[in-house]
């Protein structure tokens, strides 16, 4: 009869794309179809008349099988998807769902079992570690729209900020210098160090490098190391966590983290504290770094552009500023040089800005009388770049024609101008004092020293206390 069931049942276990094995009452193996001997890598001629524990070299003397077999089904008909994890030789370890079931039946006792055979590896795995997974990505999705978030925070405060000039205008030599050392660098991404007084353009020059280099495709971000307080730079630099110090409500990225992938410029490199210049110097070094507050170890591609407007070298040797760090930093200077030595450019300057100034006040100016002129072309622009566009800026407001009038009094001392010897932090330190005296130790708001220096109120008061600057 047994044969006879075969007969009429072969057909059908040969269609099932399951593993599909047949069992007599003593758990002999009477027959399996073509998918069990193909998943199993076994033969029919191997199997059939087998007990089914002493298959393949007794790899299907599994316990959780003698469970199913010999204590479930013999109290149950039937039962389905019982889970069994085993180590086979031959195909490694799988997670199978067992289904047995009695199908012929003689007098009560069981005389065929059906066991099929599900490989649920593969989805067992994705089930288990799912939520393993989906926290990895949730995890770099979070750090992902993170870093986005920041980028587009600083890119929105950079774009309320008015900057001194869209471009680098000048045919001096010394300018044209400027351009071929830009054009030198750009492609690389070499460190640069930008030197030169305040308001020369340092950061047009970074803007410049930056533009034409094979990360233009990002923001350039920035940095003042003299806007901020020394127990805030790490933080903009590194980032903190949440709590790391009174005040750290929310985790935030720092500017390397922003900047990664594009350029960093920090401004003002000569005022980085003393005790932070070690951190700076690794992560210039390592591309490593850690934010506030945690012990995990960052890494970043960041390309540096740093500049200053002190003789850092005199601060080595006064032990201001670490010799590595100069190293690492100096690799290709670029000097910008202050107005006084580009004369000839001042024309082509005032033109500019007389342009973009009048555009933006809606003003109309075609004339520029040839007296202002001289008189612009003879002063020594002690603040630069940036004191002339201060200048021409007010002139253009109190200019009430077409003709440009000029209402600073340019035909002072040149006693500001930097005699042999002096070096450019006494140079510097007349000229503020010098500002503050002639506004009356005015620091911020109309006519103030801020205004007329061309640096904002936080910059300037930074630089009093770093040049020790007070008050009578």
């Amino acid at each position: 009869m047994v044969k006879s069931f075969l007969k009429i049942h072969n057909s059908i276990l040969g269609s099932i794309r399951e593993p599909l094995i047949l069992l007599d009452s003593d758990l002999k193996v009477v027959t399996a179809n073509s998918a069990f001997y193909r998943t199993f890598n076994v033969k029919p001629a191997d199997t059939e008349g087998v007990l089914i524990y002493d298959l393949g070299n007794r790899q299907w003397d599994i316990p959780d099988l003698k469970k199913l077999l010999e204590d479930i089904l013999s109290q149950n008909a039937s039962f389905h998807d019982f889970e069994v994890e085993h180590d086979f030789e031959t195909i490694g370890r799988k997670i199978m769902h067992l289904n047995a079931r009695r199908i012929y039946d003689q007098g009560n006792q069981t005389q065929l079992i059906l066991l099929a055979i599900e490989d649920v590896t593969e989805r067992e795995y994705y089930k288990k570690h799912l939520e393993e997974l989906v926290e990895e990505r949730t995890a770099e999705i979070r750090k992902l729209t993170e870093k986005l978030e920041a980028e587009r925070a600083y890119l929105q405060e950079e774009i309320k900020l008015v900057y001194n000039h869209e471009d680098i205008v000048g045919k001096s030599d010394a300018i044209h210098y400027v351009f071929f050392k830009v054009e030198q660098i750009a492609a690389t991404d070499t460190n640069v160090l930008i030197l030169g007084e305040t308001g020369t353009g340092k950061e047009l020059v970074a803007r410049a490098i930056h533009g034409t280099s094979p990360r233009k495709d990002r923001a350039l971000v920035k940095m003042n190391c003299a806007a901020l307080p020394a127990n805030l730079i790490e933080s903009e630099l590194f980032g903190h966590e949440k709590g790391a110090f009174t005040g750290a409500q929310s985790r935030r990225l720092g500017r390397f983290e922003v900047a990664d992938g594009a350029t960093l410029f920090l401004d003002e490199i000569g005022e980085l504290p003393l005790e932070l210049q070690p951190k700076l110097l690794r992560v210039i070094e390592d591309g490593e770094f850690e934010r506030l507050g945690s012990s995990e170890t960052r890494k970043v591609d960041v390309r540096l552009i740093a500049a200053t407007n002190r003789d850092l070298q005199a601060e080595v040797k006064k032990g201001a500023f670490r010799e590595d760090l100069w190293y690492r930093l100096n690799i290709f200077p670029i000097t910008m040089p202050p107005l006084r030595d580009r004369m000839d450019d001042i024309p082509l300057l005032v033109n500019f800005y007389i342009d973009r100034i009048s555009k933006r006040l809606g003003k109309v100016i075609k004339v520029i009388p040839a007296g202002v002129m001289d008189a612009l072309q003879q002063y020594h622009w002690p603040g630069n770049v940036r004191e002339l566009e201060n200048v021409l800026e007010r002139a253009v407001i109190n200019s009430s024609g077409p003709k440009l009038r000029l209402v600073d009094e340019l035909k002072k001392p040149l006693k500001d101008t930097p005699r042999p010897g002096q070096t450019l932090e006494k140079v510097e330190r007349d000229h503020i004092t010098h500002v503050l005296e002639q506004t009356g130790w005015k620091v911020s708001g109309k006519n103030s020293a801020s205004e007329i220096l061309g640096l904002d109120r936080s910059t300037l008061r930074a630089r009093m206390r770093k040049l020790n600057i007070r008050k009578p």
